[in-house]
């Protein structure tokens, strides 16, 4: 099956139609398997022809399995029929591309969409801000311990007994 997409088991897609075919005739062909609720043959908009295909839609899912097992490989009017079951209208418009729904009919996930994306840009920004405090905390922090090795540096040279106890230490460290 393609893309994940349900299968609508009471309706059959019947592929293969010759030109002669007429949803009258479809209907005739299938109707030995049980009620039928619907015939369709899409129409070719520039030839106003079937497209060698149409659907058979059965009242019953038992008939549409007994009908799509008898008839697909069979000939009608010359011509070999594929019998699948068929796979829900694709919509085309909005989300899904052109043709028989509203501009509207996908607003509600559009708006949906809009709001979580300006969430995500304001913890963005808001993370960008937590990140650069931070840094400058940071750059902050390591400017006093400069300040700091330097004030302890300038207190050793001026302080006797501390220079005295710097030189011990680096004696002990060698």
């Amino acid at each position: 099956m393609a893309a994940q997409q349900q299968v609508q088991k009471n309706t059959l897609y019947v592929g293969g139609l010759a030109e002669e075919v007429n949803e009258a005739i479809l209907h005739a062909a299938f109707i030995p398997f049980g009620d039928i609720k619907d015939v369709k043959t899409p129409l070719d908009q520039a030839t106003q022809k079937h497209r060698s295909f149409g659907f058979v839609t059965f009242l019953e899912r038992e008939d549409a399995a007994a009908a799509m097992d008898n008839m697909d490989g069979a000939e009608l009017y010359g011509r070999v029929l594929t019998v699948n079951y068929a796979l829900p209208e694709k919509i085309k418009g909005g989300e899904q591309g052109w043709a028989a729904q509203p501009i509207w009919a996908d607003a509600d996930t559009w708006f949906e969409r809009q709001q979580q994306e300006e969430e995500m840009q304001r913890m963005q920004a808001e993370n960008k801000a937590a990140m650069q405090a931070a840094e400058e905390l940071h750059r902050k922090k390591m400017a006093e311990e400069r300040e700091g090795e330097k004030e302890d540096e300038a207190h050793v040279k001026d302080d006797p007994m501390a220079r005295a106890e710097a030189e011990v230490l680096k004696q002990n460290n060698s």
